[in-house]
């Protein structure tokens, strides 16, 4: 949480997932088609969902996707919703990935 002229702003939330493995892309398609409008109802805004890359150092991932959320709470709180499990249940047998949630971070 951060205090900013006496206004108590949260730190944002973000997933940040790395994908290494995918096995069936139809798999992976229809689940972004259902997951994309419950991150959505929950705040998430996406900020990187595959595109070109380099990969200067370590593993090399072939899709890397970030969304952004209001609020730490609120990106814990759509990774846990049924919805979204239901939604990841579609590619989670043939789509390996690292995926975490993190809090955003503030130097004001």
């Amino acid at each position: 949480m951060i205090i900013n002229n006496g206004l108590i702003n949260m730190k944002k939330g973000y997933w940040v997932s790395l994908y290494f493995k995918i096995e069936n892309q139809e798999n992976l398609k229809k689940y972004s088609e259902l997951a994309t409008p419950v991150i959505k109802s929950y705040g998430g805004v996406p900020l990187i969902r595959g595109g070109k890359h380099d990969t200067f150092s370590g593993d090399d991932f072939s899709r890397t996707v970030v969304w952004e959320f209001p609020s730490y709470a609120k990106a814990l709180e759509c990774h846990s919703s049924k919805e979204y499990q239901d939604s990841w249940a579609v590619a989670k047998k043939t789509t390996k990935r690292h995926m975490q949630v993190v809090e955003g971070f503030s130097t004001e």
